[in-house]
């Protein structure tokens, strides 16, 4: 191959073969954002985003000139814009906002243009600055409201400029307040919808203290000012504790009244605020009604998709506001005394086809207003005391209708069972009169107030009776008779499971992962209907492509044929229903129904064959009945219908395997010992016979609809069984484990149940705060010397002792630490002072105290004369920050350690794991990591420490990735186990050979106990004994050792005769080494007595192992597992926790079950990184509407929980970490990163360390987007490869070079240039890695070539976490490819391209270094010269190439 072809980019390159990437990337590729075609993640919404701006011509997409030649582009340009020409400031100009809010941002469809201010800073350089609360017009706040709607939208801080002017935000919050008191301006219907999406996204930010601040005044008790009479006296009497606060409440309104002449308190604006929202929406709500109801036509009612809007957002402000304590306490009175959910229910709005989202969101609020708990305390009600609350109100009533209401005289004597239905209190209600009705409701029960003006209506008042009296299914109920496995219709419900082109605009009927919840129930149901939402549309994406593969079309005789092949799908040729098992004691559906699914597998070659072979038990499959419809639809038809119409999908159901019999009946796959190994048979025949568990829940579901509905009869329709990739379909053992504990009465450690729901003290579980402390913690190898534990504890007056209590002039390590005791008590500042001088001088004279830090170093004892014995000893010189991480980690409580990239995050976890392990060895610990590659690596630094190997177990499927001799899998340690036995009993014949005692003492684990004690021990203690009395003789212990013939094979002498002392410690020594011996024998001893692998196994890991490791989805699918084994564990170390779901961070602290209703755990560290990437959702609406990518880690963080921040990095030069440490408080570097060479010198070839390339357009394109969301840059890709070429003709080791790109598609189009420019040449090769940046997550090389693709909008790179992980992943060199014209004007971005952006934005070379590495200084740029772009790049990467090649 020529130089030239092989080098050059040409204009006739080969486009790669993104159709087939496309096919080829159905699985997630980019660890949560960058993923495949269609299951693409939801922060490259921009592309939706994109096709809707004004500027763009349909059909087209928008380039960034367009953006440029924008009229709002221009003004930002002349008035705002960072990139404005010259430094002179523009006057503010009130007339310019108003003129671009009423010409802009009032049209019919206002997204474009929002957008396109947005991105211009409008916000922080224009509307915010010179905002003055007593001059800005309606339009300015209104503006500013927008602003702030957009940007939760794009999911970018959206509070972050209101910092620089924080004493204004009360001002400007009571300006948005006042906005609809304004007669001047009446709001139209879109704007109250956007202010109301305002007060929703504010209810949403309680963790920023300005914005809390402001709104919880709106929700606070003077709220029930509001309610009306019969209501307010009714929730007194319920709620007594309240009584004297609404007292003292009143008697100061009066004084405050008596010292101004103010308004009356239900006029004030904090009061009347809701109430007022709450009757514009049911106005709203009643005139659209009205507006149907008179506008009927032909195609039935019409409905104003701006007033449904409004009303949905409506109903999803209610249940923000009642899904969180602080704001439900005093809001759900005000609900039900104003009827709302009653009143929208009865709405001809809910009845609507188009209002479905309306009235599931309704039905989501009506669930959280009768929602199971005391709203004063917070308690959860059990299922005793529901029913109890329950009973006692209709008694109640019962007693009040037997006195007042003779009519009701069969009701009042009923039994509470015969009148607690609907239909049985309606039929009860049906003989009063509308005036009796509501004397009843309205005065005698004062249910509603009797002027509402729905109150004369009969169906109203009976529905308000019925919905206070009616008994409710649970929670527990009612999570029992969902379905785990989704159906057809909720699959394809939008309102559920949203297309991936969500863009924000909308809201949704789903639960939101707030900052707070309810209780531990309710946490755990909105994380079991998220999971299962995601989960569904991950199955709805594969049934989706099953269909279009599988090409069901009719046959001859109308029967469904397939013309297509689907690898993931086959034919079912028969099924049947086999056992429908009776309902247990309490439940309507079947304890258990079975069926078998015949199918066959002729005409399937290979892999294919074998990979329905391999089903086995617990596999989830899925029965598809596809009927096709007679006659094919065209394109236009096609465009607007529904996935199941177009294909014919009528059903869906899920199920599970239990058992794979072959055409002979043959068992296969049997892992549960019912057939032999020896008499195991390949299977027979092509026909396959899948014995599966269908879903309980839903055959009651189908068999009500067929009994009731006279629907059709689902299980006889199934013709296609589908499948799914192992790793993606272990959802159900998740649900099931969510379902459990929704079951179980589940205890969180009393010392982290508040915190957990977001409420109290979030420093309440620190360790100086807990009781039971270490008073003295043994470091063991923490400290490398004396000067290295001065340095870690800076403030404190470090003392070193003699075990005497005598200062130690010389010490040395290990040491044992007396905490200072001034840490161990609680933070004074916390405490209220009686006055705020006192407060601040108690706080003043706490952090004036020095605290008194007492070590003593101590002489280990001999561990034994043997090499193995000798513990092995850590290396690293621990900060003083990694030093209090360790420390708060060992003692009891919830320690969270922030580790910004670098900074060692590994290293103080298995620091913490070897302290904790010698300071309570008899405590057993969890660790828990979100990755394989992650538990790997913790996994072999545990291995290095003194930690003995026997007490190390890895669980899942990683294991086989660990880079050891040893095998830590629980078949891998029971055969260690057992091997060790052998060996040691081995010894032990040996030792009784040298005390000429009998052999038979080595025959088993219990013989050689016996022997220990008779014969081992007994021999020492008179060993002891003789020695004690003569320490005057150095040779007594040489002497009288009775185990001197069986040490005879020691690398040296253990005893000189000259010194007692030091021969007495290698006696002591030699003893230990034969104790610890007997004491592994003994630990042998169970898998000497149980004789199943499955038994030794399983008493391994829930008895012997102290340390066990797994994954958080190992924990979660065998949590039965844990529970049935008796597993337990003390301590719960979590490491990538900021990248872990909710609840897979929750699940693993309560794999045990708790004893005498406590739990045992004791500890709790969660070590991550906010700030890098979050968890994986694929779904973009689960990601943005209701916040499903927060973990667990980043909730705690937001709430105020304090955490350790490690705050040196060694990994990257220090001028690469300032691309990125801005973003960590006080982020420095460790001193290796600024002395070793390799830092300190240049790149060879280049003369920067780090740069931005500006990529111009190649070939007059610059992005492009063969598939939706498949986003490619080929000059970009032509100019990395160029580059790495370059390195690798300079000698840069392939190995050290990785290359990264934010997009999946651009990912595939590098590699796909690699392979064919590089990959097969000697002088090229492949790099380490090409991949996306969210896969390279925690990974590190030392040169990154990134490419940023996007060239029209910033996309997803705008999401600050991304762009700390693309900067942090170099060591040594890293070059950023990117239009500069697009980034540097992104407001999130600029504290890095600001540095990246103050050197030239074209490579600098130095092409007169010839090889890597060389000797240059790091800061000489030396004779640079700037690659104009890529063609110039070619042409040198072609004379070195030649040179090269010339040499050789």
């Amino acid at each position: 191959m020529e130089a030239t072809q092989l080098l050059l980019p040409v204009s006739n390159h080969k486009k790669p073969k993104v159709m087939e990437y496309a096919v080829a990337v159905a699985a997630p590729d980019d660890g949560g954002a960058a993923v495949a075609l269609e299951q693409h993640v939801g922060t490259e919404a921009e592309a939706v985003v994109e096709a809707k701006l004004g500027v763009i011509v349909p059909g087209k997409s928008i380039t960034l000139n367009q953006i440029q030649r924008d009229r709002i582009t221009k003004i930002a340009t002349a008035n705002w814009s960072v990139t404005r020409n010259g430094n002179a400031s523009v006057a503010f100009n009130a007339q310019l906002v108003v003129d671009i809010y009423r010409t802009e941002l009032t049209v019919s469809a206002p997204l474009q243009r929002v957008m396109v201010l947005e991105i211009s800073q409008y916000l922080e350089n224009y509307l915010w600055p010179h905002f003055d609360p007593l001059t800005a017009t309606f339009e300015h706040v209104m503006s500013i409201i927008l602003m702030v709607n957009e940007k939760f939208r794009e999911n970018v801080p959206a509070w972050a400029c209101f910092h620089e002017r924080e004493d204004v935000f009360p001002l400007f919050f009571n300006r948005v307040l006042t906005l609809k008191d304004q007669e001047e301006h009446v709001m139209s219907i879109r704007e109250k919808t956007n202010y109301l999406l305002f007060m929703i996204h504010c209810f949403q930010s309680l963790e920023d203290e300005k914005v809390r601040v402001a709104v919880l005044k709106l929700v606070s008790l003077q709220l029930w000012h509001a309610l009306s009479p019969g209501r307010l006296q009714m929730e007194l009497v319920q709620h007594s504790q309240l009584l004297d606060h609404w007292k003292k409440l009143l008697k100061k309104e009066v004084r405050l009244a008596k010292a101004s002449s103010g308004t009356a308190t239900r006029d004030k604006l904090e009061v009347r605020f809701l109430p007022s929202l709450v009757q514009e929406f049911l106005e709203v709500m009643d005139n659209g009604s009205e507006a149907m109801e008179n506008g009927a036509g032909d195609s039935g009612p019409s409905v104003d998709p701006t007033s449904l809007l409004y009303c949905e957002r409506f109903a999803e402000f209610l249940i923000d506001l009642l899904s969180q304590l602080p704001t439900r306490r005093f809001v759900r009175a005000l609900v039900e005394d104003a009827a709302v959910v009653v009143k929208s229910r009865m709405s001809a709005l809910y009845a609507h086809p188009r209002g479905h989202l309306f009235s599931q969101l309704i039905d989501l609020l009506r669930f959280y207003q009768g929602y199971e708990i005391n709203d004063q305390t917070g308690t959860q009600l059990s299922d005793d005391e529901v029913l109890q609350a329950h009973s006692t109100r209709l008694q109640a009533l019962q007693r009040l209708v037997f006195k007042q209401v003779p009519k009701l005289r069969d009701l009042a004597l009923a039994n509470v069972g015969s009148i607690e239905r609907r239909s049985d209190l309606e039929k009860q209600l049906k003989i009063l009169t509308p005036e009796e009705l509501k004397d009843l409701v309205c005065e005698k029960l004062k249910l509603v107030s009797s002027k509402d003006p729905w109150a004369d209506r009969w169906d109203f008042l009976v529905e308000v009776m019925v919905s206070a009296f009616e008994k409710r299914q649970s929670q527990r109920e009612s999570i029992n008779a969902l379905p785990l496995y989704p159906n057809e219709e909720v699959m394809w419900d939008e309102s559920l499971v949203p297309s991936i082109n969500y863009t924000g605009e909308g809201c949704l009927a789903l639960p939101k992962l707030n900052l707070q919840f309810l209780t531990l129930h309710d946490y755990l149901l909105r994380n079991f209907n998220l999971f299962r939402l995601e989960s569904t549309y991950e199955i709805r994406e594969d049934v989706h492509d099953v269909l279009k593969r599988m090409g069901a079309r009719v046959g001859d005789e109308g029967e469904t044929r397939f013309s297509g092949w689907a690898r993931m799908a086959i034919p079912i040729q028969e099924f049947k229903i086999s056992e429908v098992k009776q309902p247990n004691i309490g439940e309507m559906k079947p304890s258990a129904v079975t069926a078998e699914v015949a199918f066959s597998i002729r005409g399937l070659r290979g892999a294919h064959r074998s990979e329905w072979d391999e089903l086995k038990e617990h596999d989830v499959l899925f029965l598809l009945s596809i009927t096709p419809r007679l006659t094919p639809l065209g394109k236009e038809d096609l465009a607007g219908i529904s996935v199941p119409e177009r294909y014919g999908l009528q059903y869906v159901r899920g199920c599970e395997v239990i058992e794979m019999r072959d055409e002979g009946g043959t068992l296969m796959n049997d892992f549960t010992g019912r057939i032999k190994r020896e008499d195991w048979k390949p299977p027979s025949g092509e026909i396959r016979t899948a014995v599966v568990a269908l879903d309980s829940a839903q055959y009651q579901l189908d068999v009500n609809a067929i009994a009731e509905k006279g629907a059709e009869d689902v299980y006889r329709t199934f013709n296609v069984l589908m499948r799914r990739k192992p790793k993606e379909n272990n959802f159900k053992a998740i649900l099931e484990s969510i379902r459990d504990l929704m079951n179980e009465d589940c205890v969180v450690p009393d010392w982290l149940h508040d915190i957990f729901l977001g409420y109290g003290d979030p420093a309440a579980a620190q360790w100086n705060k807990m009781t039971d402390l270490l008073e003295i913690v043994d470091f063991k190898d923490t400290f490398l010397d004396a000067q290295h534990l001065r340095e870690s504890f800076p403030s404190c007056d470090v003392k070193f002792l003699t075990p005497d209590g005598d200062e130690d002039m010389a010490p040395k390590p290990p040491f044992r630490v007396t905490l200072p005791k001034v840490q161990k008590r609680a933070n004074l500042k916390a405490k209220p002072a009686t006055n705020k001088r006192k407060g601040l001088e108690a706080e003043s004279n706490d952090a004036d105290t020095v605290k008194e830090v007492l070590v003593e170093a101590y002489v280990p004892s001999d561990p034994g004369p043997y090499p193995q014995d000798q513990p092995k000893q850590n290396s690293v010189r621990f900060t003083p920050v990694q030093v209090g991480a360790i420390i708060s980690g060992v003692q009891p409580g919830l320690t969270m350690v922030v580790g910004p990239p670098g900074t060692g995050k590994t290293d103080t976890a298995v620091q913490v794991l070897n302290v904790l392990y010698h300071n309570c060895p008899t405590q057993r610990t969890l660790l828990i990591t979100h990755s394989n590659q992650a538990l790997n690596d913790l996994f072999e630094k545990i291995m290095q420490r003194d930690v003995p190997a026997r007490y190390l177990l890895r669980l899942g499927q990683g294991e086989q990735e660990l880079e050891t001799e040893l095998d830590f899998s629980r078949q891998g340690r029971v055969n260690a186990m057992l091997a060790r036995r052998l060996e040691l009993l081995a010894e032990v014949e040996h030792l009784a050979r040298t005390l000429q005692v009998p052999e038979d003492a080595a025959y088993t684990c219990e013989t050689a106990a016996h022997f220990w004690l008779l014969h081992v021990l007994s021999r020492w203690e008179e060993f002891v004994a003789a020695c004690e009395g003569v320490q005057d003789n150095p040779g007594i212990v040489k002497e009288k050792f009775p185990f001197k013939e069986y040490f005879t094979n020691t690398p040296h002498p253990l005893f000189t005769g000259s010194s007692y002392s030091r021969d007495m410690r290698s006696a002591a020594g030699c003893f230990r080494h034969l104790k610890t011996m007997f004491q592994e024998l003994e630990e042998c001893r169970a898998f000497e007595l149980l004789k199943s692998t499955a038994d030794r196994a399983n008493y391994l890991m829930a008895k012997q192992a102290k340390i066990v490791a797994m994954t958080c989805t190992h924990a979660a699918l065998k949590r039965r597992d844990f529970l049935k084994l008796g597993f337990k564990y003390d301590n719960l170390l979590m490491e990538e926790s900021a990248q872990i779901l909710e609840i897979e961070t929750f699940i693993p602290m309560l794999l045990q079950r708790q004893t005498d209703g406590r739990a045992r755990l004791k500890r709790c560290i969660l070590i991550g990184d906010h700030h890098q990437l979050p968890p994986v959702v694929k779904n973009l609406a689960f990601q943005k509407y209701s916040h499903m990518d927060q973990s667990l880690f980043t909730r705690f963080v937001r709430l105020g929980v304090p955490y350790v921040q490690l705050n040196a990095q060694g990994r990257a030069r220090p001028s690469i970490s300032k691309l990125y440490n801005w973003r960590y408080r006080e982020l420095g570097d460790l001193p290796n990163v600024c002395a070793d060479q390799a830092f300190n010198l240049a790149n060879a070839g280049f003369a920067h360390e780090y740069q931005l390339i500006d990529v111009p357009d190649y070939e007059g394109k610059g992005e492009s987007e063969p598939n939706p969301y498949f986003y490619q840059n080929l000059g970009e890709a032509e100019y990395v490869v160029s580059v790495f070429q370059y390195m690798r003709l300079l000698g840069y080791p392939a190995s050290k070079i990785s290359i990264l790109s934010t997009y999946n598609g651009q990912k595939h189009l590098i590699r796909d240039v690699i392979e064919r420019r590089c990959a097969h040449h000697p002088l090229f090769g492949r790099p380490s890695k090409v991949t996306t940046v969210d896969r390279f997550q925690g990974q590190q090389n030392d040169y990154i070539l990134l490419s940023l693709v996007r060239t029209r909008v910033v996309g997803h790179l705008r999401d600050v976490r991304r762009l700390v992980v693309a900067m942090s992943r170099a060591r040594l060199g890293v070059y950023v490819f990117c239009r500069r014209s697009l980034f540097e004007q992104c407001y999130e971005l600029q504290s890095t391209f600001r540095l990246l952006l103050q050197r030239p934005d074209k490579l600098g070379v130095v092409l007169g270094e010839r090889s890597h590495p060389t000797q240059r200084p790091v800061h000489d740029v030396g004779n640079a010269y700037l690659v104009s772009g890529l063609q110039e790049m070619a042409h040198i990467v072609t004379d070195k190439f030649n040179q090269q090649a010339g040499l050789i």
